[in-house]
C-alpha cells in the first residue's frame, strides 16, 4: 500500500496513488548484527506519518504563531489554518453543519470530555468489549456482557436502555482495536435514538480504514486520534451535536474558554468568569496544539484524495494474505468475537501455542525485524474474554491472569513481503514449540 503521486490509467484519466509513509525505508538491527527492513504490523497502536502530513507541517512551520487574538500576520494566517481544520474534520466525518468540532489530544480525551459534559443524571451503557477510554470515563455505567452475535449487541442495548429513565448514552466503538471487527453502528444509533438516548462512537480503529459519514448514519458524537490515522502530532477530536458541550462547565478553565472575567481583591468581589458560549472555544482552553490540528487535517484530506475504494481493496487483499496465512500454521488461533466469517479492518489477534505473548513480539523483533504489539491492548476485559475462548491455546501464557495476544495491524505501507515474513516467522516459532 505505498506510492505517491497520479499516474495515467489507460483511458487518460488521472488515477491518485496511495501515498507514502516516513520511515518506508527504515532499517533496523536484527540478532547477528544484521541490518533488515522494518516490517511495520503495529499500525492499530501507532501509524507511521504520511509524507502529505508532514508536508503541511513543514509549510505551516515558518510562519506558526498564537491563534484567534493576534493580529499579525501570521497569528492571522496560523487562525485560518487552525479553523480550516475544523472544517476539514467536520468533513471527513460527514458531520452536520451544527456540530461541534473540538480538537482534543486523543481519542481519550474526546471520550473523558464528553463525560464531563453529560447532563446531570445520565446513564452510560457501554460493552466490555471496549477500549478502556470508552469503557473507563464513565461513573455508575451500566457494563454489557461481550454479545455472542452483533444481533445479540443490538438485542442487550434495546432492553438495557429500555429499563433507564432520564438522560442516556450508548457508548460502542465501531471498529475493535483487538480483533478489527466491525460493530452494527447503524442499527445501534437506531435504537438509542429510539429510547430518547444518544450514542458516542470510538471510531479510533475505524476512520484509518473506512469512510465515516456521521450524518448518514445518525451518531450523535465520535470521537477519533490523529496518531492511529497518519498525523501523529498529538490532537484528535470529538465531533457531535453541540447542545451538551454549550451547557456544560468548560472541560479546562482558562483563556480561550472565557468571554470575561470580573470581580477580584482590588474590587473586594470574587472573580466571576463568563464562559464562551461557542462550544468549541469553551472546551480548548489555552493555546491548542495548532500543528497536530492541521496535521489531522492534512491526514484527513490525504485519504479522502486518494479515495476509499483503492485502499480498502488494497488491505482486504493484505488481510486475506494474512489471515489464510495464520490459519494454516498449526498452534496459531485468531482471536475473533464473531467468527472468522464477520467484516473487519486489517488487525488480526492472535496467540501461538508454547509461547507468552511478549516471547512472540521480541523474537519476531529480534530475529525477523518485525514490529507487533503485544499485551492486552488497553482492552482487557475483552482480551480476557477472548482467550477464554481459545482454551487451551491461551494455556500457560501467563499464570496470574495477566494472559494477553499478540496483534498485527496493517495500514498504507505495508506490502505484500511484510504479511509473508510475519506468516513465515509465526511458523518457525510454532515449528521450536
Amino acid at each position: 500500500m505505498s506510492g505517491s503521486g497520479r499516474v495515467s490509467g489507460l483511458t487518460g484519466r488521472a488515477v491518485p496513488r496511495v501515498p507514502a509513509v516516513l520511515g518506508a525505508d527504515l532499517e533496523v538491527p536484527v540478532r547477528g548484527g544484521r541490518l533488515v527492513a522494518y516490517a511495520n504490523l503495529d499500525y492499530a497502536a501507532s501509524a507511521p506519518c504520511l509524507e502529505p502530513v508532514s508536508a503541511a507541517v513543514t509549510a505551516a512551520l515558518p510562519a506558526y504563531s498564537s491563534v484567534h487574538r493576534g493580529a499579525g500576520y501570521a497569528s492571522q494566517l496560523t487562525t485560518s489554518r487552525y479553523e480550516q481544520a475544523r472544517h476539514t474534520v467536520r468533513a471527513f466525518v460527514g458531520a452536520r453543519p451544527g456540530d461541534a468540532v473540538v480538537f482534543t489530544r486523543n481519542t481519550t480525551d474526546a471520550s473523558n470530555l464528553l463525560a464531563r459534559c453529560l447532563p446531570d443524571g445520565t446513564t452510560v451503557v457501554v460493552f466490555e468489549t471496549e477500549h478502556h477510554a470508552s469503557l473507563l470515563p464513565w461513573s455508575g455505567a451500566v457494563r454489557l456482557a461481550p454479545p455472542a452475535f452483533p444481533g445479540e449487541a443490538v438485542r442487550a442495548a434495546d432492553e438495557a436502555l429500555a429499563a433507564i429513565d432520564g438522560p442516556k448514552l450508548l457508548v460502542v466503538t465501531a471498529a475493535s482495536n483487538v480483533t478489527g471487527e466491525l460493530w452494527p453502528i447503524a442499527a445501534l444509533a437506531h435504537i438509542a435514538h429510539r429510547h430518547g438516548a444518544r450514542i458516542l462512537v470510538d471510531a479510533a480503529q475505524l476512520v484509518p480504514h473506512r469512510r465515516l459519514n456521521l450524518t448518514a448514519l445518525d451518531l450523535d458524537y465520535v470521537a477519533f486520534s490523529g496518531h492511529k490515522l497518519y498525523a501523529p502530532f498529538g490532537a484528535g477530536a470529538l465531533i457531535g451535536r453541540a447542545d451538551w458541550l454549550a451547557r456544560a462547565e468548560p472541560y479546562l478553565r482558562g483563556g480561550g474558554a472565557s468571554k470575561a472575567v470580573t470581580g477580584g481583591a482590588g474590587q473586594g468581589l470574587p472573580l466571576d468568569a463568563e464562559w464562551s458560549e461557542d462550544p468549541e472555544q469553551r472546551h480548548e482552553a489555552g493555546t491548542p496544539n495548532v500543528i497536530g490540528a492541521i496535521a489531522l487535517a492534512a491526514a484527513c484530506d490525504a485519504l479522502s484524495a486518494t479515495g476509499w475504494t483503492v485502499l480498502v481493496k488494497e488491505e482486504e487483499r493484505l488481510l486475506q494474505l494474512l489471515r489464510e496465512g495464520l490459519d494454516a500454521i498449526e498452534g496459531v488461533h485468531e482471536l475473533s468475537l464473531w467468527g472468522p466469517g464477520h467484516p473487519r479492518v486489517g488487525i488480526v489477534s492472535f496467540v501461538v501455542e508454547g509461547w507468552t505473548a511478549r516471547e512472540v513480539a521480541e523474537t519476531l523483533s529480534a530475529d525477523y525485524g518485525i514490529g507487533v504489539r503485544d499485551g492486552r491492548f488497553c482492552a482487557h476485559p475483552f482480551v480476557k474474554h477472548l482467550l477464554e475462548g481459545v482454551g487451551q491455546a491461551a494455556d500457560g501464557n501467563c499464570a496470574d491472569g495477566t494472559a494477553g495476544a499478540v496483534r498485527a495491524s496493517i495500514g498504507i505501507g505495508t506490502t505484500e513481503e511484510h504479511v509473508r515474513r510475519l506468516v513465515s516467522a509465526l511458523a518457525d516459532l510454532a515449528i521450536r514449540h
